[in-house]
């Protein structure tokens, strides 16, 4: 929770942050997150090109959604951007001209990374539950995992963890089969752990 003393964040304060930085808006203080690692960001965009064609477009599949990479949303007071985020067509027709969005998206996806999962789940996660947002993929690409929540009665609920290269039927993109190997198929092998550096993040309390 923001300290009131403090003074709050404004837009601004995201449109001065640095290029190289993703700017967010949480409780009235200013994020600021190291853009994503390559497992990061060939997952995520391999992630928007499985999802694309069929129901972005159509091909090969029901269409009705606009799914973009990097939206900044502002919902309420919070600005936050997932890696991606999808809304059917019969709410959001076209993408509107503004740098931003305000119509909270019915899907968003975030690819988890050792510096963001805790902010992604501890702080995103409820901004996206209090915007109505009804479905978020957490995407782990060095686990090679997907988790898919739903929200009912305001809360998240885990409907499924797939890992690894399977195929699935994923909500809310259950209409067609996605195959899960196509996130991972050009990302490195993930680097091996010691025992003592799985027992130092066990014991980890920062």
């Amino acid at each position: 929770m923001a300290d009131p003393a403090k003074r709050r964040a404004t837009y601004q304060d995201v449109l001065d942050a640095p290029d190289n930085v993703v700017a967010e808006i949480i409780g009235g203080e200013l994020r600021l997150s190291p853009r994503p690692g390559g497992p990061h960001t060939g997952a995520s965009s391999a992630l928007g090109f499985l999802l694309g064609p069929p129901f972005q477009f159509g091909s090969g599949g029901p269409g009705g959604w606009i799914i973009l990479d990097e939206p900044e949303l502002h919902l309420g007071d919070e600005i936050v951007v997932p890696d991606l985020a999808g809304w059917r067509t019969d709410r959001l027709p076209a993408v509107p001209n503004d740098a931003f969005f305000t119509i909270a998206p019915d899907w968003v996806c975030e690819v988890l990374s050792r510096s963001t999962a805790v902010h992604d789940r501890a702080e995103k996660l409820p901004i996206y539950a209090g915007a109505g947002v009804r479905h978020t993929w957490l995407v782990d690409a060095l686990q090679r995992t997907l988790e898919i929540l739903r929200l009912h009665d305001g809360k998240w609920l885990i409907v499924d963890v797939h890992r690894g290269d399977v195929r699935v039927r994923a909500e809310p993109f259950d209409a067609i089969e996605l195959d899960l190997s196509v996130l991972w198929a050009h990302l490195s092998p993930p680097p091996r752990r010691s025992r003592a550096s799985e027992a130092a993040d066990e014991y980890a309390i920062d």
